[in-house]
């Protein structure tokens, strides 16, 4: 087992990728002799050279239209997007090409293309730097939306991802860029879970508290929390967002009766909404109360001296879980 931080387990599931196949490249904006942004790609143009690890022109649109062309001819690009703001010149051509062509050939095109995103807030980043643009994605059929929250499954969903024949959107929290984690780096990656696969991350009997991303730490700290007052919270870390593996979810949430679901993107339309739907349909006899967001405000991200405001916190976490109890003290109102 390695120590590593999540920004080095990303570049340890890029080289191992590499090594395994070829036909893995990579593309982005100051990937190659700057090594990315936050220093993903650092060392992987000097082990495979120019021609598989391409610095592009600033373009996210020419960036994800040249992988669908490598794509067509065999390869598996894996495409960096400097920062989750960047990604929306390249929607169209996520959303036209990269998520339809398998399905518009009848399958004898494949897009076996990973788009690694930096995402979310925490950082103190200017405007642009900070989004939550998961829901947009999840609402393409075509995509498979991988959000990771640790370093282990970091290393181990990338290559699962640059391995994988389907598209596949990889969103790392960039806040997290730089915590330590236990890695494993010689388990074969046939012997790890498949990454459409949400994992308990504490067992609990009164409530269901599910999220991903970096929510998954604060939702952690909150079971901690909730512990000492004798509310035994059970955590899931949902891991895929499209597909969501609503097994897990179901399981826990007949186990407990009672659901909070977070994220740090906007209230409106959000994954949490669906998450809640899905689980009101499929465990409708087993809730005690009617589940719960806890999410960001309906507004553009804030200044970064405001954004405080705007993620969800430990305290407005355990807020809607004494809601969802029916403990007192409990604010009252709508969704937190």
């Amino acid at each position: 087992m390695a120590q590593l931080t999540l920004g080095k387990a990303l570049g340890a599931g890029l080289r191992q990728a590499m090594r395994d196949d070829d036909k893995v490249v990579l593309l982005g904006e100051d990937i190659g002799r700057l090594g990315g942004v936050f220093r993903i790609t650092d060392g992987l143009l000097d082990e495979f050279g120019p021609t598989r690890v391409i610095d592009t022109p600033l373009a996210e649109s020419g960036i994800v239209g040249t992988a669908v062309g490598l794509a067509f001819r065999g390869y598996r690009p894996v495409v960096e997007i400097q920062f989750d703001g960047f990604v929306y010149p390249a929607f169209d051509q996520i959303v036209a090409q990269v998520a339809k062509l398998h399905y518009r050939t009848q399958g004898r095109v494949r897009m076996p293309i990973t788009i690694r995103i930096p995402w979310a807030g925490g950082i103190g980043a200017a405007e642009h730097h900070s989004e939550s643009p998961e829901a947009y994605f999840v609402h393409t059929a075509g995509l498979r939306v991988i959000a990771v929250s640790n370093p282990e499954d970091a290393y181990r969903s990338l290559r699962q991802a640059v391995a994988s024949d389907d598209p596949v959107i990889f969103f790392e929290p960039k806040r997290l860029y730089h915590h330590k984690g236990e890695v494993d780096l010689d388990t074969a990656l046939a012997d790890s879970p498949p990454m459409g696969l949400a994992r308990v991350m504490r067992t609990g009997t009164d409530a269901t508290l599910i999220t991903y991303g970096a929510m998954v730490a604060t939702a952690l700290d909150a079971a901690e929390a909730a512990a000492d007052e004798g509310v035994s919270l059970e955590v899931i870390d949902l891991r895929s967002l499209s597909p969501v593996d609503y097994d897990s979810v179901a399981a826990s949430v007949r186990k407990t009766g009672r659901v909070v679901v977070a994220h740090e993107a906007s209230r409106e339309a959000g994954v949490a909404a669906e998450v809640i739907a899905s689980v009101t349909e499929r465990c409708f006899e087993y809730l005690e109360a009617a589940p719960l967001r806890v999410t960001g405000h309906d507004i553009p991200y804030p200044p970064a001296k405001l954004e405080k405001f705007h993620l969800p916190d430990l305290d407005r976490m355990l807020d809607a879980v004494d809601r969802v109890l029916d403990r007192p003290n409990s604010l009252t109102g709508a969704d937190a």
